[in-house]
């Protein structure tokens, strides 16, 4: 059965970012996520239905956020092989396709500036000094407003899942978010200011912060994962477990010494590949992996 997919905003949105080029896909080149799908240049936002086997529904469904600094989604290890890990275990996925800051049309000189994007990332950085907010490493305003455009996706893709969930066999009250690197940064915004009733849980996986803001007192569950060697935001991630933790709200945090920034589905034949069954068991333990 061929997956359905959703234009969020069919009429267009009413804030766009400028100069956002033709919708392009391309394989990453080098480093840990070489070889995997990636997408830049997204203007339309939409939102890609994976379902489980008839009768394999648990109820619970999940929007799927994948990372890429505002500037390109990791369509398949933070996209695609998310979902297929969560329709194999009963969930019913929803891929969130959304909007990111213009990147140059042509390809070398795309390629050279993600190549300084991940000389930075990667870039050695004692603990002492690692940011402990995004505003920190992050100060243009194009990606800034790619920030602000994300959340908006994110909670327009809440609206519809739940405005449909009847029509794939999922609970309204059982509709949770997980999102990678910039989509952690994407669900902990919705969840700090929701616009409407909180997603069920979120998983922010390296990636996430309150900006300082009153974690809401209904604030959803939490799930984060991150490795110490990701010096640009291991210690912004601890920071958005001790906010919510603070704030009486259940949290759940899981620090690897090694894993490096984006690991994704990728497995390295590290502890940090087990991240995914620490969030199954997270999930079951809430209550959200069960049947109906």
């Amino acid at each position: 059965m061929e997956n359905e997919t959703i234009t969020l905003w069919p009429i267009g949105a009413s804030e766009t970012l400028p100069g956002v080029g033709p919708e392009t896909a391309y394989f990453a080149p080098t480093g840990l996520s070489a070889g995997t799908s990636m997408l830049r240049n997204i203007s339309d936002a939409t939102l890609t239905v994976f379902q489980p086997a008839a009768g394999k529904g648990n109820g619970t469904g999940v929007i799927i956020c994948p990372g890429g600094g505002w500037r390109i989604l990791a369509w398949t290890h933070e996209g695609l092989d998310m979902a297929a890990w969560f329709v194999e275990r009963g969930y019913t996925a929803f891929l969130l396709k959304y909007r990111v800051a213009s990147t140059p049309t042509d390809p070398a000189a795309f390629f050279a500036a993600m190549a300084a994007v991940n000389d930075q990332l990667a870039a050695p950085l004692p603990a002492a000094k690692a940011p402990r907010d995004f505003t920190s490493f992050v100060r243009d305003p194009i990606l800034l407003r790619a920030r602000n455009l994300a959340a908006v996706d994110g909670r327009r893709a809440l609206e519809i899942v739940r405005a449909r969930a009847a029509d794939w066999g999922v609970r309204p009250d059982r509709i949770g978010m997980i999102g990678f690197s910039a989509g952690a940064f994407l669900v902990a915004d919705v969840a700090m200011d929701p616009r409407g009733p909180q997603p069920a849980f979120v998983a922010p996986i390296y990636g996430g912060e309150t900006r300082g803001a009153s974690v809401p007192a209904d604030a959803p569950p939490l799930f984060t994962v991150v490795a110490q060697d990701d010096r640009l935001l291991f210690k912004v991630v601890e920071g958005l477990y001790a906010d919510w933790s603070n704030a009486d709200r259940p949290a759940e945090m899981h620090v690897f010494a090694r894993g490096a920034h984006g690991f994704g589905m990728i497995r390295q034949g590290l502890p940090v590949d087990r991240w995914t069954d620490l969030l199954a068991d997270w999930l079951d333990d809430g209550g959200f992996g069960g049947t109906r």
